[in-house]
């Protein structure tokens, strides 16, 4: 066995027992298909050959495999240790879930009266994404959910040797699944594919996991002592909805036109039936209660047979099937209202049938009057329990199952209102270029018309006709349906006021504009995105405007109304632009002033701020612990709700293992929920460490900016990196760049910081810092003291610097060397390589001298599980290293057997991907 697999089986035990225990299921599965070479191939169990020395193909594809199976282990070790302490009765020591949140802010002294009104009021939306981030298909993602479920199994002590001989024999065949089956896609994939996965999770895993967490806030609030009757009675439970950019998000995106929107948001409502009916069929099998309709609640008896009235010969049908039982009789009869075609059983297509429902609401009222018979019957517990989950994934997903949002950027917008106003002949058509007081001039006095620029017949071509065509499909869906799917109209690189106006007036193009008595109003919210640091900077000017506009007062005065809920206002921030603009500290720092002057402007406004966090699946583009993250939201920034992406392998790492998505769901919850009252007691003071952060962001900020100024610097990156590669690699539907422009600001965030993570540089989440805490130190011996004392304390300060050691940590020296000798000018390669690595040294230095302990002692499990990564990954950095050499040759001298190397290059990034578990 490998010398480092057995340091780790001494430290930290079983899970790298299981990894072992997989990596000889492996080899003999290997062996007893003929594949000898590869089963004498599996790192860590076999003797290894340490010299340099080409991989193949299928050798790459092996470690790329071991890799998940390390991601797998550690994601089931973590599972069972929560177990373990849990089991002894010690749930309140799980950091960041219900037990422990609700213990603290009793322990604060916050009453249990308030903590049920938060629960309530609390409401959480991941919004699930496909940036190019997701480098396995989705085929394979579902054979390690089976093997991770054996995994699992295994762990059951009722079963006998037999039992789990089957077991291990069932674990060989899946690996041997994995094994024959391709990781990486040789075909780019399509929108239609990414929707595939996003369904996976919002039809198999959410429904099943909410009642988890549902049920562990009824089993902590016991275990503190308290009856969980009174959260039932109250209806006590926390809010979820989720919301989807796949098939919405266009930004730069050319694949995704209208008709894909529209496919989008059927299959979102069809698949929203398939939850529904899913319940409801439960529910069917369950309430085999003996009662004669005629001895039902009246009220229920009345709505059955109306509904039968309804349905006509459908609905006869439906209540002659279980005669007898009057509560599988009601739910057969809402089953068969569902607008939907069924085949074996199974929602297969969206049909408009006599007497179905066409709102959620219906439904809604249906099932309530169900568990109010129930009650009356004297069944309380199936009421509070079956019915309750029946109702609880209808208030979740509707009838839409997730909120599509819309979406564009700027500059795309611009292009399309000088197309219309050309269409229009327009004198004066460039609208790109109007000063910011004749734009507003002329979009305000637009919004004072209904009138389209042009008549409906009149067909568009670019970007007006991209815009319009896509706007009309929103008209389309919510003039059958309803606004209830449609999220909001998100315009990236919000620059200006204007930017945000554009939105209403080609809303109007398409009829989303509506008559009131108090004026016009727009139906769907108008969303900026705050995406680079400048501008979080001008964002509270931005929003202050728009707020203070009659026609976003009246719009949202109209859809509070119309929804009978509070005015609210949504803004995104962006976490992965503002990173690669100005790096790790002014990035999270703007983030943190922009937030609390946003909120300022809000409160000022009279209007709820609900701000929707971009963040990515890297350290540079927002990841980090949750419970962390919240904790160091800055104060007013967190009212009950709060919005935020799930991107690419994020998806498959925290909700494909339904222990795991339960896990990842309740810290965000349990965490929003206290982080909510903790502001809500407190005053908003100034950040205490304010000047201190101020003078890092600026200082940070502007060696970064120094580094990607400097002379040579874009050939190095371009050389130093497999950017090339990932840019013609196969692993999302969108292009890597924006427009196509050969320019560092074109390029899309993910690529920028996948590329350095994959030369293990990293360097978008610590250059600047070392030579800054360096200068400090010198200059200002005080504050650096001052900040150093706040590390262990503050919890903005920790959560930015863990983040930045996570980094740290992950970046080797030798490799960010092996990558700068592709670099073909020696002294550009010198120059750049000596800055990373003096950078890279004083970032150390000071994050351990900050942090006081090394990395060993403060996260034992991740500095140990990085031991074992970088071992194996240094062969296939060998290899990524030659193989890019060689493509580039062959690129240049036009080689036609370049498709081969360019696929083994395609492996090694996607086995690092996995070793590395983020892309970017």
């Amino acid at each position: 066995m490998n010398s480092t697999l057995k340091l780790l089986q001494e430290q930290l035990g079983k899970p790298y027992k299981d990894l072992e225990f997989l990596l000889i299921a492996l080899k003999e599965v290997l062996a007893d298909n003929g594949e000898l070479e590869m089963a004498n191939a599996v790192p860590l169990i076999n003797e290894e050959d340490t010299r340099a020395a080409e991989m193949t193909d299928r050798q790459i594809q092996l470690y790329s495999l071991v890799f998940q199976l390390v991601n797998i282990v550690e994601i089931n070790g973590a599972v069972q240790s929560r177990r373990e302490i849990e089991g002894k009765n010690a749930h309140a020591d799980v950091r960041g879930l219900w037990s422990d949140n609700i213990r603290r802010l009793i322990d604060e002294g916050t009453s249990k009266e308030a903590i049920i009104q938060q629960i309530i009021a609390t409401n959480i939306e991941p919004v699930l994404t496909a940036h190019p981030t997701e480098a396995k298909r989705s085929t394979v993602l579902e054979h390690y959910r089976e093997l991770y479920l054996l995994l699992v199994k295994k762990e059951n002590q009722m079963y006998t040797e037999d039992e789990i001989e089957n077991i291990r024999h069932n674990i060989k065949l899946t690996l041997y699944r994995i094994w024959k089956t391709g990781e990486i896609y040789i075909e780019k994939p399509r929108v239609e594919d990414e929707l595939r996965n996003v369904l996976h999770y919002l039809v198999n895993v959410f429904p099943s996991v909410i009642p988890m967490v549902d049920r562990r806030l009824l089993q902590a609030w016991s275990h503190l002592g308290y009856d969980k009757q009174e959260l039932l009675d109250q209806n006590a439970l926390p809010g979820f909805t989720f919301g989807n950019w796949v098939g919405g998000d266009r930004d730069g995106h050319p694949l995704v036109t209208a008709e894909v929107t529209q496919h989008t948001l059927l299959m979102l409502r069809l698949n929203a039936f398939v939850v529904i009916r899913r319940k409801l069929s439960e529910l069917v099998t369950r309430l085999s209660f003996s009662l004669p309709l005629d001895k039902a609640l009246p009220a229920l008896k009345d709505r059955a047979l109306q509904m039968v009235e309804q349905l006509g010969e459908r609905g006869q049908e439906a209540l002659d099937r279980n005669t007898g039982e009057a509560f599988r009789q009601y739910i057969n009869l809402m089953i068969t209202k569902l607008p939907v075609d069924t085949k074996r059983g199974h929602a297969t297509e969206l049909a408009d049938l006599k007497g179905s429902y066409m709102r959620s609401a219906e439904l809604k009222k249906d099932l309530r009057l169900l568990q109010e018979s129930l009650v009356a019957y004297g069944a309380k517990t199936i009421a509070y329990d079956d019915v309750t989950v029946a109702r609880r994934m209808l208030d979740i997903f509707g009838f839409c199952l997730a909120k599509l949002d819309i979406r564009q950027n700027s500059d795309f917008h611009d292009k399309a209102i000088s197309q219309l106003l050309e269409a229009s002949q327009m004198k004066s058509t460039d609208f790109a270029n109007w000063s910011e007081t004749e734009r507003i001039d002329f979009l305000n006095k637009e919004l004072e018309s209904n009138r389209p620029f042009l008549p409906g017949n009149v067909q568009l071509t670019e970007e007006a006709g991209k815009v319009v065509s896509v706007h009309k499909v929103i008209e389309g869906h919510v003039s059958k349906f309803g606004v209830a799917g449609i999220g909001s109209f998100i315009v990236s690189m919000t620059r200006s006021l204007s930017d945000l106006l554009v939105v209403y007036v080609l809303q109007r193009e398409a009829g989303l504009i509506e008559r009131t008595e108090e004026g016009l109003v727009s139906k769907i919210p108008v969303v900026p995105l705050l995406e680079t640091i400048e501008d979080l900077e001008n964002g509270p000017e931005i929003l202050d405007q728009f707020l203070s506009h009659p026609f976003t007062q009246r719009s949202i005065a109209y859809r509070a109304k119309t929804t009978n809920d509070i005015p609210k206002q949504q803004v995104m921030v962006g976490y992965s632009d503002s990173n690669k603009d100005g790096g790790i500290i002014a990035s999270q720092w703007g983030l943190y002033k922009a937030q609390t002057r946003l909120s300022a402007i809000g409160r000022k406004h009279g209007v709820h701020l609900q701000f929707f966090h971009g963040k990515g699946g890297s350290i540079s583009r927002g990841a980090g612990p949750t419970h962390y993250f919240i904790g160091a939201l800055p104060h007013g920034s967190l009212t009950g709700d709060i919005r935020l992406t799930e991107q690419g392998e994020t998806i498959s790492q925290k909700y494909a293992n339904k222990v795991n998505a339960a896990y990842n769901l309740e810290l965000l919850a349990a965490s929003t929920m206290r982080k909510s009252i903790e502001q809500s007691a407190a005053e908003g003071d100034p950040h205490p460490q304010e000047e201190i952060l101020e003078h890092l962001a600026t200082e940070t900020k502007k060696r970064y900016q120094e580094l990607m100024n400097e002379e040579g610097f874009i050939p190095y990156f371009r050389q130093a990196t497999p950017i090339d590669a990932i840019e013609n690699s196969k692993i999302g539907s969108r292009p890597a760049k924006r427009t196509g422009a050969q320019s560092l600001s074109d390029l899309r965030a993910i690529p920028w910081v996948f590329s350095w993570s994959q030369a293990r540089c990293h360097m978008t989440s610590w250059y600047g810092i070392g030579s800054t805490l360096e200068s400090l130190e010198n200059t200002r011996p005080e504050d650096y003291q001052q900040f150093k004392k706040a590390t262990s304390t503050d919890p903005f300060i920790r959560y930015v610097l863990t983040n930045v050691d996570t980094s740290l940590a992950a970046t080797e020296e030798e490799v960010i060397a092996s990558y700068a000798n592709l670099v073909e000018d020696e002294a550009l390669k010198d120059k750049f390589l000596k800055m990373f690595l003096d950078e890279l040294s004083l970032t150390k230095r000071h994050l351990n001298h900050l942090l006081e302990r090394p990395l060993v002692e403060r996260r034992k499990n991740h500095h140990y599980s990085n031991q074992l990564r970088s071992e194996m990954m240094k062969k296939l950095h060998e290899n990524q290293v030659r193989l890019l050499e060689e493509w580039r040759t062959m690129k240049k001298e036009a080689n036609s057997d370049i498709a081969a190397t360019q696929t083994s290059l395609m492996l090694t990034i996607n086995a690092l991907a996995g070793a590395m578990r983020n892309t970017g």
